[in-house]
C-alpha cells in the first residue's frame, strides 16, 4: 500500500500507541468508521496505520481524519470471516486499541490544477482525510464507486467540497451515474494537466491506469493505492 508492503511495514513498526476507542459510527451494517483518541498520534493525508487485535493478528488501514482532528478515524469494512474486522466492529468507548506508527508514499495532489480522485467502497478514506482539512475546490473532481448508494460514505460533504460524480453499479437512481466507476471515467474528459490519484481494489487502479494511458496521461499524472488485493 502506498509504495510500502505490509510485510516491511511491519518491519519497520518499532513505537506502538495504545489508543482509547472514542466512537463507532456505523454507515451500513458492514461499513464503520472507528475513531480513536488521537493524542499525539502524527500522519499525514493519505498514510496508513496497522492495527492490531488483542491476538496480535493485524491488517493495515488508511487514515480517514483530517491531520487536525482531535480523533484517529479508519473506515472499515466488516468482512464476513474476517477477524480483525469483526474484533474492531464489537469494540467498545474506552477499549483500547494498538496502533502501528502511520506509514506510506501515497500523496493525493491538489491544488496544482486539475485534480481528480477516483475511489471505490471504503478506498474514499485517504480522501476523505484530505478533504475534511480543506476548503471547497471546483478543480478537484472525485469520481466514486459503490454498488449501493448506501455505501457512499459522507456523500453529502464530498458534494460540498468538490465536483462528485457517483457511480452506482447495483442500484438504479436517476441522478447517479448506473455502472462501474471505469466506465463513468469514460464518459469523461479533463484538461490534459489533470492529476489523477486512485484507490480502492487493485483491478479497479489497474484498469483505470490502463484507460488513462491510452488517452495518453503520462504515468507521472497518475498517483495510486492499492486499498484491497482481489
Amino acid at each position: 500500500m502506498g509504495g510500502l508492503t505490509f510485510e516491511s511495514a511491519k518491519e519497520s513498526v518499532f513505537v506502538m500507541f495504545n489508543l482509547a476507542v472514542s466512537g463507532l459510527r456505523f454507515y451500513t451494517p458492514e461499513i464503520f468508521e472507528l475513531s480513536l483518541e488521537r493524542g499525539r498520534y502524527e500522519f499525514s493525508s493519505g498514510e496508513c496505520a496497522v492495527l492490531f487485535d488483542d491476538t496480535g493478528d493485524s491488517r493495515p488501514y488508511s487514515i480517514s481524519s483530517a491531520c487536525s482532528d482531535e480523533t484517529l478515524r479508519f473506515l472499515i469494512r466488516r468482512q464476513p470471516h474476517g477477524a480483525l474486522s469483526n474484533f474492531m466492529a464489537e469494540l467498545k468507548l474506552g477499549d483500547f486499541v494498538q496502533v502501528s506508527p502511520s506509514f506510506g508514499e501515497f500523496r493525493p495532489i491538489v491544488g496544482e490544477g486539475p485534480t481528480v480522485l477516483i475511489a471505490t467502497g471504503v478506498g474514499i478514506a485517504p480522501f476523505l482525510s484530505l478533504l475534511r482539512g480543506m476548503e471547497r475546490s471546483n478543480l478537484v473532481t472525485c469520481l466514486y464507486g459503490v454498488r449501493y448508494l448506501n455505501e457512499a460514505i459522507e456523500l453529502e460533504h464530498l458534494q460540498e467540497k468538490l465536483n462528485l460524480s457517483l457511480a452506482v453499479s447495483r442500484e438504479e437512481y436517476p441522478q447517479h451515474f448506473h455502472g462501474r466507476v471505469t466506465e463513468l471515467l469514460d464518459a469523461l474528459s479533463f484538461p490534459d494537466n489533470t492529476n489523477y490519484s486512485l484507490c480502492g481494489y487493485d483491478a479497479m487502479t489497474d484498469e483505470v491506469f490502463a484507460r488513462l494511458h491510452a488517452r495518453g496521461v503520462p504515468a507521472r499524472h497518475i498517483h495510486s493505492e492499492v486499498f484491497f488485493r482481489s
